[in-house]
C-alpha cells in the first residue's frame, strides 16, 4: 500500500508496533491499524507512516470580519483570511457547519480543492487581511497545513488565529505556538455528560487545554459557549462553567454566549430564548469576568465592549461591523483602565 499522490505525512504520531501508528494530535490518541483511519477520518495509516488526507483539499478559503470568528480583542474591525478543510474529530448534533465538518462521515469522501499554502497565504495578502483563520471545521485536524499557512503567514507579517473544539493535546498546542497569535475554543458545556452524548467527547481535555493556553503560552485566548436550550442553560452550570473561566483563564478572557438556531440533528429543538441568554450574561459578570458578550443577537448592545472600570462603551458593534471604536493606545480614554487583548 502507497500514500496517495497528494498526501502529507503527518505531524505528531509514533509508531505503535505491529505497523500500527499512535497519533498525538488530539486527545482521541487514536491507535491506527495499516490500512484504517482514526476517530476524524482524514489521518490514514499508510504502511505504518500517518499521512493526512485533507492537507490539499480546502473547502473554505475566503475574507472575514475577524469579529466574526468571534474574536472581539484580537485585531478588532480588522479582516482575517478564513481556511477550512473537511473534517472534525467531534460529532456534534447541533454543528452549525455540519455540510463540511461532517461531510467526510457523510459522504465517505474527502472533497476539497488542492490550493498551496502559498497560494492561500497570497490570496490573504491580497485581500488586505491581517491575520488567517483556520475556522468553521476544526483546525486540529488539518494541522499540517496550519503549520506550513502559519509559518509562511507570520514571515508575511500576518497573524494565525484557530477557532477550535479546544481537543489538541499540549503537544500540538506546544507545536502551534510559535506561529499561532489568538484562538477562540468553543467550550460547549460544563457537564461531560453533554460531550459524551451530544459531542461524542469528553470536557475534561478542553478544561486542560484552555487552563494550558491562558496560562502557559502567549496566545491571545477567547471562549464560546452556544447555549442549548434544556441542554447546557442551567442556572448551576452557567456558575460552574462562569467561575472556571475567571479561575483557570483569568478575568479578562472574553466569554462569548452565542443564541442557537436550530441546525443538523437537532431541528427538533427552538432558538435559546433570550431571557436565558441575558441570565447567562448576569451569570458570567457575577462571576467576574470583564467582558460578556451576546452573539446571534442583532442590534443587542451585549455585542459591544464596555470599560470594566467605568463602564463607558468603547467599542460600538452592529453584527460583525465595528461603529465606532474609542480605545485609546489600548485603553479606556476617560479612565484610563487598560483593555485587555487590544495591542496584540
Amino acid at each position: 500500500m502507497v500514500a496517495q499522490p497528494n498526501s502529507k505525512q503527518a505531524l505528531l504520531w509514533e509508531a505503535a508496533g505491529d505497523e500500527k501508528v499512535r497519533c498525538k494530535l488530539c486527545h482521541f490518541g487514536c491507535v491506527i491499524d495499516v490500512g484504517q483511519v482514526g476517530h476524524c477520518s482524514v489521518r490514514k495509516n499508510v504502511s505504518g507512516t500517518l499521512y493526512s488526507l485533507n492537507y490539499d483539499k480546502v473547502c473554505a478559503a475566503s475574507a472575514d470580519p475577524i469579529e466574526k470568528k468571534p474574536l472581539f480583542h484580537f485585531q478588532p474591525g480588522s479582516r482575517s483570511f478564513s481556511v477550512a478543510t473537511p473534517g472534525c474529530n467531534f460529532r456534534c448534533e447541533f454543528c452549525q457547519n455540519w455540510q463540511i465538518s461532517q461531510a467526510v462521515l457523510e459522504s465517505g469522501r474527502v472533497d476539497g480543492e488542492a490550493i498551496s499554502p502559498e497560494q492561500l497565504v497570497s490570496a490573504a495578502v491580497r485581500s488586505g487581511c491581517q491575520s488567517i483563520a483556520y475556522t468553521y471545521t476544526e483546525p486540529t485536524i488539518f494541522m499540517e497545513l496550519c503549520h506550513d499557512c502559519g509559518r509562511l503567514a507570520k514571515e508575511k507579517g500576518l497573524t494565525n488565529v484557530f477557532v477550535s473544539n479546544g481537543y489538541m493535546t499540549r503537544d500540538a498546542i506546544d507545536l502551534a505556538a510559535d506561529w499561532l497569535n489568538g484562538i477562540n475554543v468553543d467550550l460547549k458545556a460544563f457537564s461531560d455528560d453533554y460531550y459524551r452524548r451530544l459531542c461524542k467527547a469528553r470536557l475534561p481535555p478542553v478544561l486542560d487545554s484552555i487552563a494550558y493556553i491562558a496560562k502557559e503560552t502567549a496566545i491571545w485566548l477567547e471562549v464560546t459557549t452556544l447555549l442549548l436550550p434544556g441542554e447546557n442553560d442551567s442556572e448551576e452550570e452557567l456558575k460552574q462553567l462562569a467561575d472556571f473561566l475567571v479561575t483557570q483563564a483569568g478575568p479578562d478572557v472574553p466569554w462569548h454566549i452565542s443564541r442557537f438556531h436550530p441546525q443538523y440533528k437537532y431541528m427538533g429543538s427552538q432558538t435559546t430564548p433570550l431571557g436565558i441568554m441575558r441570565r447567562a450574561e448576569a451569570i458570567g459578570k457575577a462571576a467576574g469576568l470583564r467582558y460578556v458578550y451576546l452573539g446571534n443577537v442583532p442590534g443587542s448592545e451585549s455585542e459591544s465592549t464596555f470599560c470594566h472600570g467605568c463602564g463607558r462603551m468603547l467599542i460600538e458593534r452592529l453584527g460583525y461591523r465595528i461603529a465606532a471604536n474609542h480605545v485609546k493606545e489600548s485603553k479606556c480614554p476617560d479612565c484610563g483602565a487598560a483593555v485587555a487583548g487590544f495591542g496584540l
